[in-house]
């Protein structure tokens, strides 16, 4: 077994990891306890540094999107990544580390016999994570995966963030798991539109008439944006963006010199707002708020984004809204040319995209009530009722003892594992921090938490330098987190937050983990 020596002990602290490459093959190091343990040092989700990030609680955070590993066997605990890291062998002598320049291999699993059906509805985020869920903790049924759309499931948030600033082709966005995968975990990928879930009966109705009977079903089918009930929503070139053909069609109208209405002050909104400007667009937002997200990061970081926006050319219209969209041209080849605006303003236009929310897909559930948003109330196990989960934008869950609705990918898939665990009779409950990240000009800005309100917020840095860390408090404790270029300390905090975290805690780790 070829061992290189890599680093000395000393060069290794707790609280994160270093890296070190074996030939072409980087490896990250991070101390378990007295033991040295060595890991693939890229994050399989999307490649980032895994030294950059941090150790906390016996986990290893992926600076980016805050993948969470278990530092003694590299086993994933929290997503986006769909995979365990690779690992390799270490030896400690006199005080310097040796790493062996092949990954452990390990024992494939063997699984016991299982005559039961599972079906997930949704191939999305929580959908694929689920499946995946299921086969890595040796689930060995049957395992279907229903889907409105032919290809596997990708990742939708390069949409409004890359593929609309045509930095990347829709078909382009990356796979949340090769086609092979399916394959070689058997698990059944079925195009079709599902017509009716029948809970009672514990059956599935496709519209082509397929019916498939289950043991146990997952729903995670995500929301359809939400449209304008207005004249002229209908035209061609008023659009929403949930998926590639959607990417497709915005990119076909909004090519550069022409300008784009963009209806909602949303993330999705200003991100499409941002790309857009970088693809030579001209840019209007009918916005909502004087202040963009002032509700979720706090007035001054919305100012901040706003101003940013601006700087790079985009026009905000508030205290409006529009009334109606006018076109042109016959019946057939009708094209959008004018918004009209509630003070009576014809703003010419050449496409309009709204992004004004999504509504929970779930019109095609039978024998269950529905809250009345459309969604599926479900414990802190991400049960709905008998035989039946649901995860992502479509379930009403408890977070701090409060029923939420959250509209965020990662937790889609944090709901995702839970439920798999559950499906299998185990009984965890959602006890993660929500998270998610948004892009703007070439900042990106790390959401961590979720604070309905707070009574304090302490600034590390300056949020109009796009350079801070922001603790959103409510009573001495950190409800909230918004980061830009603090990559580490979000991803320590994604951990910590678990547990009930006070400001003045939080900030000595922060000092700590920037000695």
């Amino acid at each position: 077994m070829p061992m290189h020596r890599v680093a000395s002990l000393a060069d290794l602290r707790q609280d994160r990891g270093i890296q070190v490459e074996v030939g072409e093959t980087k490896i990250v190091l991070v101390r378990d306890g007295e033991a040295v343990r060595a890991y693939q040092g890229e994050c399989p989700h999307a490649g980032a540094p895994l030294a950059d990030g941090a150790v906390c609680n016996g986990h290893l955070i992926c600076p980016w999107h805050k993948a969470e590993f278990a530092v003694h066997d590299g086993r994933l605990c929290e997503p986006p990544a769909l995979n365990a890291l690779r690992r390799y062998a270490t030896q400690v002598i006199d005080d310097q580390i040796h790493v062996d320049d092949q990954p452990v291999q390990t024992a494939p699993q063997i699984r016991a016999d299982d005559d039961r059906c599972f079906v997930i509805i949704g191939a999305g985020a929580a959908g694929t994570a689920a499946a995946c869920a299921l086969r890595e903790k040796g689930f060995n049924g049957q395992l279907l995966l229903i889907d409105r759309e032919d290809s596997p499931g990708y990742d939708r948030t390069a949409l409004s963030k890359f593929v609309l600033a045509a930095e990347m082709r829709p078909d382009e966005t990356p796979p949340l798991r090769e086609d092979a995968f399916y394959d070689e975990n058997h698990i059944e990928r079925i195009q079709g539109e599902v017509m009716k879930l029948d809970v009672i009966n514990k059956r599935v109705t496709l519209a082509d008439r397929r019916r498939f009977a289950y043991d146990a079903a997952l729903i995670a089918t995500g929301g359809e944006p939400r449209a304008l009930p207005l004249i002229g929503a209908d035209l061609p070139q008023v659009l929403t963006l949930r998926c590639r053909d959607d990417a497709k069609k915005i990119l076909a109208a909004a090519q550069p010199g022409r300008h784009v209405l963009i209806v909602g002050d949303s993330f999705i909104g200003l991100e499409a707002a941002s790309a857009l400007r970088k693809h030579g667009v001209k840019v209007t937002v009918i916005a909502r708020h004087e202040v963009p997200f002032a509700k979720q990061l706090g007035e001054r970081i919305g100012k901040a984004i706003r101003a940013l926006h601006e700087q790079n050319g985009v026009l905000f219209r508030t205290h409006v809204e529009v009334t109606c969209f006018e076109g042109d041209g016959d019946t057939e080849e009708k094209r959008l040319k004018v918004a009209v605006l509630s003070n009576g303003e014809r703003m010419p236009v050449d496409a309009a995209l709204v992004g004004i929310g999504v509504a929970p897909a779930t019109q095609f559930i039978d024998g269950i009530e529905l809250e009345e948003d459309g969604s599926l109330w479900v414990d802190a196990g991400m049960q709905a009722g008998k035989g039946l989960w649901a995860a992502g934008d479509i379930a009403t869950f408890p977070i701090n003892d409060t029923p939420q609705r959250i509209e965020h990918w990662r937790l889609a898939q944090q709901h995702a594992r839970i439920a798999a665990s559950n499906m299998l009779g185990d009984d965890k409950h959602y006890s993660d921090v929500p998270y998610f990240w948004t892009f703007h000009f070439g900042k990106r800005l790390d959401c961590l938490g979720h604070a309905e309100d707070w009574d304090d917020i302490v600034y590390l840095g300056e949020p109009e330098t796009f350079t801070f860390l922001a603790l959103l408090c409510k009573q001495g404790v950190v409800r909230s987190v918004v980061g830009c270029e603090r990559e580490r300390e979000v991803a320590l905090l994604a951990e910590r937050m678990k547990q009930p975290l006070f400001k003045d805690e939080a900030l000595m780790l922060i000092h700590q983990l920037s000695q």
